[in-house]
């Protein structure tokens, strides 16, 4: 670091994304993308928006957050619209913790979470999952503790059903709790109704995984207006401008043409489960996801090095140098093609291992 960096980030350690490659890939199954293109009306409406971008776009998102309210069910009032989901987590951080009101979220879980806590100086607790990977809602209630939650969870996979985030909701009514909602549409049923219950509710959501637009930077907020009001006042104070013209535009275009990218969440889906079914013939752990990605494992192969294997292949996953997962290796849920390749590769490795032996 230079001598001018501030003290206070001196020890913060940033969030690593998964690898964006430049090396001849055949199969990149590593950051849990969707393998289908967004719909044909995306493309018309970015490219409709050209010759505009000299023009600001709108800040209020008015004409996106209107769509987004007729697919979620709520008012616009319940929306806001934020640069990827990340951005709504960085703001949500901001504006409900702090000092007296800490965050809990799981120890194995979406990464940014311990990083944002460390970059707002918010004291956190990494709460242990159970032996089998699952939340047990209970584990969360520390005085003042606001909960952030993936669900369903990442890396794992797995998925907590909505009586346990009611009772989340009914035995912490004075903090907030976020659910991170990123892939929800691959199976999981969506908590965003119960923000007509619950006022300390805040839903959040992504254009990264089912809709296909992970290089377009598109998420939600979803909560209670008054939850709503204050974020917003967060990023009036910081980036009014969050999101471009043109991905106002697709957005509001994929939403139009929603059957499409459901459609692909349940070709995803049955890829899902064909792969994960073959894993398991070849002696694979495979944790039960209602995600786009399997976490997997093999006591033939430790994790690492089947992850380098595959990549030596040119086949990419992602593996994680964590207690209790570094021998799981997790794979995106790309096209039949592609799964057949990383499938291929995976016996080729037993393969190899058995012979050498």
């Amino acid at each position: 670091m230079s001598r001018f960096f501030s003290e206070r980030h001196a020890s913060l350690v940033p969030y690593t994304p998964g690898e964006q490659p430049q090396i001849p890939i055949v199969a990149k199954l590593n950051t849990n993308e969707s393998p289908y293109p967004p719909s044909e009306g995306v493309a018309r409406a970015i490219i409709g928006q050209i010759g505009k971008l000299q023009r600001y776009n709108d800040p209020a998102c008015a004409a996106l957050r209107a769509a987004a309210a007729k697919v979620y069910d709520v008012a616009p009032e319940n929306l806001m619209a934020v640069n990827g989901s990340d951005e709504a987590l960085f703001f949500a951080f901001l504006a409900f913790c702090d000092e007296k009101r800490p965050l809990a979220f799981p120890d194995i879980t979406y990464g940014f979470y311990p990083v944002y806590a460390d970059l707002l100086h918010i004291p956190a607790r990494a709460v242990p999952l159970r032996k089998d990977f699952t939340i047990d809602p209970a584990d969360y209630g520390g005085p003042g503790e606001n909960v952030v939650l993936a669900n369903p969870n990442a890396p794992t996979g797995l998925y907590l059903p909505l009586d346990g985030i009611r009772r989340l909701l009914e035995t912490r009514p004075d903090s907030v709790v976020i659910v991170d909602e990123a892939y929800i549409d691959f199976g999981g049923k969506s908590c965003v109704p119960l923000i007509k219950e619950y006022d300390n509710l805040l839903v959040v959501q992504t254009f990264s995984k089912a809709r296909s637009m992970a290089g377009a930077r598109l998420g939600f907020a979803i909560g209670d207006a008054a939850l709503i009001r204050d974020l917003e006042t967060v990023r009036f104070a910081s980036n009014p401008y969050n999101v471009n013209r043109m991905t106002q535009a697709a957005g509001i275009a994929a939403f139009e043409e929603n059957d499409y990218y459901m459609q692909n969440c349940r070709r995803i889906m049955e890829t899902r489960e064909f792969t994960a079914g073959m894993l398991r013939e070849m002696g694979f752990e495979v944790l039960p996801s209602l995600t786009n990605f399997l976490l997997a494992r093999t006591d033939a192969v430790r994790g690492r090095e089947l992850y380098r294997s595959l990549r030596n292949r040119g086949i990419l996953v992602r593996w994680f140098d964590q207690p209790r997962i570094a021998d799981y290796i997790r794979v995106s849920i790309g096209s039949r093609e592609e799964m057949e390749l990383f499938l291929q590769g995976v016996r080729d490795i037993l393969r190899e291992r058995s012979e050498s032996k």
